[in-house]
């Protein structure tokens, strides 16, 4: 008999979703060193004169939001694995929907971890 119970449908499109910024961000050409270049170009206005208008801050993030970005989705990957459903054991009348609890936290599924990522990543 198998005891695995199928994966949650918003579980799975959120694993989807981290998966793919995981993937694309991975993919990207990391700004860390085209920054520094930039940088150099900054007039005393604050900006690269490029049609991009290009402020400081703006490079502060270009320079390290890919890596920022492949931890972030990493750490959300990790969250994602913790706090997952599992059969909470009980006794119920409904064999098809049993009661679900969380794996790691054992909040009634979903849990708070899991309901805040969603909120935070809608699918």
């Amino acid at each position: 008999m198998n005891t695995e119970l199928p994966e949650d449908p918003q579980r799975r499109r959120l694993r989807e979703r981290l998966e793919l910024i995981q993937i694309r961000t991975d993919k990207a050409t990391s700004w860390q060193e085209p920054a520094q270049t930039l940088r150099s170009l900054v007039n005393r206005a604050g900006y690269v004169p490029v049609k991009a208008r290009l402020s400081v801050e703006d490079l502060d993030f270009l320079s390290t939001s890919r890596e920022e970005l492949l931890s972030f989705a990493e750490l959300g990957l990790r969250l994602l694995d913790l706090h997952q459903p599992r059969d909470a054991g009980g006794i119920t009348s409904d064999t098809a929907h049993p009661i679900l609890r969380c794996r790691s936290c054992m909040w009634r599924w979903p849990c708070p971890t899991f309901r805040a990522m969603a909120e935070a990543f809608p699918a």
